[in-house]
C-alpha cells in the first residue's frame, strides 16, 4: 500500500518510527516532512498529507503531532479526506469500519511507538464495512460538496 506520512516537530520522532516500520513491512511511504525537530507548522503537513491521499497519490494517510487533534482539524478541511484521530485499537477499528477513514492521526505525546505502530497497523489491515456506514460517509461526502451548508 502507497501511505502519506506526515508530521509537525512534536511528531518527527514518531513518524520516523512509523515510516521505518511501514518499508519493514512493504510498503510504499511517501514522507511529505518534517525532516527535522526544528519547530515548524502542523498545517502544513496536514495538507500535503491530505492532498495526496484525496488526489488518489496515496491510499492512506499517516500524521503525527503532539496531540494529534491539529492534525486532525487541519487534515479534515481538504476535501475527501476523513481524518480520525485514534488512541487505541477500537477506534482504529470502528474509523476505519464505519468512517471509512483515509488519515489517521497520532498524538505524539500520548503514544510510544509500538503502540503507535500498532495502530498504524490495524488502520492498514481494517477494511470499511459498508453497507449501512457506506450511506452515512455518502452523507458525509454530501455535506462536505455544500459547504458544511
Amino acid at each position: 500500500m502507497k501511505i502519506a506520512l506526515g508530521a509537525d516537530h512534536a511528531g518527527f520522532p514518531l513518524k520516523q518510527e512509523i515510516g521505518g516500520k511501514l518499508v519493514e513491512l512493504g510498503h510504499q511511504v511517501v514522507d511529505f516532512g518534517t525532516m527535522s525537530a526544528d519547530s515548524t507548522d502542523y498545517p502544513d503537513y496536514a495538507e500535503r498529507v491530505g492532498r495526496a491521499v484525496a488526489a488518489g497519490a496515496a491510499e492512506r494517510g499517516v500524521l503525527v503531532c503532539s496531540t494529534g487533534v491539529g492534525m486532525s482539524i487541519a487534515a479534515n478541511k481538504i476535501a475527501g479526506i476523513r481524518a480520525a484521530l485514534a488512541m487505541n485499537a477500537d477506534e482504529v477499528q470502528l474509523t476505519r469500519s464505519h468512517n471509512d477513514a483515509n488519515v489517521l492521526t497520532l498524538g505524539a505525546r500520548y503514544l510510544d511507538a509500538p503502540a503507535a505502530l500498532n495502530l498504524v497497523t490495524l488502520f492498514l489491515e481494517t477494511p470499511f464495512a459498508g453497507g449501512r456506514h457506506a450511506r452515512r460517509v455518502e452523507k458525509i461526502t454530501a455535506l462536505e460538496s455544500r459547504g458544511g451548508e
